[in-house]
């Protein structure tokens, strides 16, 4: 497993080895041992979520105000930007933002942790994604932030219009959100 660090010191991109031959490919997609000696992270995931969707859909920017979520993102089906945004007020990248390419030919997955809001956008014709979160979803505590919003500027590299639910429709910017001191 490779670590890369991104321009969020705690946002992590993880490659794992991956041992392939004329038969297809085998990966361990999460070994608590080595993520936590390559990352010096100590994480307890409590549960697992996974999503389909089509081309052009954005879901996001979530994130919980209370119970945070660190997520373990991948994907294995298609291709997604997947975009993480630190909002933690305190920290000296407070409203910036990475994206990577995630995708079942790279196999690469994005550590997001909590303190961030996350997203992705799905630039195939179908993307399957899943995500391993340290805290249990609580709808009374989601919040979302504007995908579009000219404070953060992300580089969606979008071909027409988004597809978004209401909730995302409605977000909020940055400047007007509630975020982690």
């Amino acid at each position: 497993m490779i670590v890369i660090p991104t321009e969020i010191p705690e946002v992590l991109i993880i490659e794992p080895q991956v041992f392939g031959d004329d038969r297809g490919f085998f990966l361990e997609s999460f070994n608590y041992g080595s993520f936590s000696e390559k990352t010096g992270l100590d994480v307890n995931f409590v549960q697992d979520n996974h999503s389909r969707s089509v081309q052009n859909v954005l879901r996001g920017l979530h994130y919980q105000i209370s119970q945070p979520q660190g997520k373990l993102v991948r994907v294995v089906v298609g291709e997604v930007l997947d975009v993480a945004v630190d909002i933690r007020r305190s920290s000296p990248t407070f409203g910036k933002w990475v994206g990577c390419l995630l995708s079942a030919t790279n196999k690469r997955q994005l550590w997001v942790p909590a303190g961030m809001a996350h997203g992705f956008l799905v630039v195939s014709e179908v993307a399957e994604v899943l995500y391993k979160a340290t805290d249990y979803y609580a709808p009374q505590y989601e919040r979302s932030l504007r995908w579009d919003d000219p404070d953060l500027a992300i580089a969606w590299n979008l071909e027409g219009s988004p597809i978004l639910s209401l909730k995302d429709k409605e977000a909020s910017r940055l400047n007007d959100a509630e975020v982690y001191t």
